[in-house]
């Protein structure tokens, strides 16, 4: 058995290091390309979101490299990633791809099954080992999380333009190499210590911009076209909520373990949307909520075509806007949204938070409409 996985952002870290403790061989799809989202818009239905077109490219092209076997999470509630392993399952087999597919979720069997899933992919059963490496994976998960937060508050305060990107790269390709838990420890505790050493501008106070949306394309830089450090590089301070590791450990392990789950984000949402909908669109709202009361300049939401939780949310959005009297721009990504137009939208929005700013500087009353 050689296993792959779909990348999202850096969940491939915690998944590989996870497969080097189990003994496990394994291949890493190269980064999200285009020609992953070629592949996968060849293969995929048309009216599948962005995010599983992806995953079948990268399948494909872990396929080619020798995986005979796919492992993925599973998502709960209305929405589309509950099924993508049995969406994918009959998508690889029509291409004439013979893989198996597991998917590491609890089932409504329980977790007697969830356990015979484990112990395919791994080969044991050791109770102890399992616990270890799951919180193995979570630390790692909650590292890299903290070394990219540790990202998005340093470049916009570079001095040398570039740096933080140079280093992270760096980074990115050590990575890769990198075995096990310790191995990757160590990396990315070096690396935090080189973005710690980038000479900044203590002076200067940059935008503060959150990002919201659907998981997957607020957390994939090729799905959302570098927006963390484009806004960087632009001088903005970028916040993101939902991450790598949240998704780990309220998503999985508390719910598997039956455990309270950290539901700020909804009791901030209540007000406009009561209920969990599916997705992450109670998240959106709330997270939109709490970056307005935190002071924040602007907010972004970022999410794939056809997703209607983020639909729904997308709709609640501007009365938070008006409440708070806080600018939300939103960006919808498929596979012919161009980067050009893209990017003039992302540039005019910083330009009318930059004017905002100066205006409330010089004691104007600001209102969000008419400005």
């Amino acid at each position: 058995m050689k296993v792959t996985f779909p990348h999202m952002g850096n969940t491939y870290i915690p998944a590989k290091m996870m497969l080097d403790e189990f003994g496990v061989d394994y291949v890493i799809p190269p980064y999200n390309n285009k020609e992953s989202l070629e592949i996968g818009t060849k293969y995929a239905p048309e009216s599948a979101c962005l995010p599983l077109k992806i995953n079948v490219g990268n399948f494909i092209h872990a396929y080619e490299k020798g995986a005979d076997t796919v492992i993925i999470t599973g998502g709960r509630g209305p929405c589309r990633f509950g099924y993508y392993a049995e969406l994918h399952r009959e998508i690889l087999k029509d291409a004439g791809y013979d893989m198996d597919i597991i998917s590491l979720e609890l089932p409504d069997q329980g977790i007697r099954e969830l356990l015979k899933r484990i112990k395919k992919l791994s080969g044991t059963l050791n109770v102890f080992k399992i616990v270890k490496i799951m919180a193995m994976i979570t630390k790692i998960a909650k590292m890299v999380d903290e070394l990219e937060a540790l990202t998005f508050w340093v470049r916009p305060r570079e001095i040398e333009k570039g740096a933080v990107d140079k280093i992270y790269k760096v980074f990115q390709r050590k990575v890769i190499q990198a075995k096990g838990y310790s191995e990757i420890k160590k990396l990315i505790l070096e690396t935090r210590r080189s973005l710690l050493a980038v000479e900044q501008n203590e002076d200067y106070k940059p935008l503060r911009v959150g990002i919201v949306g659907e998981i997957y394309t607020t957390i994939d830089p090729f799905a959302n076209m570098n927006i963390a450090s484009t806004l960087g590089n632009m001088g903005v301070e970028v916040n993101r909520y939902v991450t790598v590791s949240g998704w780990i450990i309220e998503h999985m392990i508390k719910n598997a373990l039956h455990l309270p789950r950290d539901l700020s984000y909804a009791q901030a949402a209540k007000p406009y949307l009561g209920a969990m909908i599916g997705g992450h669109a109670q998240e959106t709202v709330g997270n939109t909520v709490q970056y307005a009361q935190d002071g924040f300049d602007g907010i972004i939401q970022i999410y794939p075509l056809t997703c209607m939780p983020e639909i729904v949310a997308e709709n609640i959005l501007p009365k938070i806007g008006n409440d708070y009297n806080i600018p939300i721009l939103t960006l919808i990504i498929d596979e012919m949204t161009g980067e050009a137009g893209y990017l003039t939208r992302v540039e005019a929005f910083v330009d009318l938070l930059n004017r905002r700013r100066e205006r409330v500087e010089g004691g104007e009353d600001l209102l969000l409409f008419g400005n």
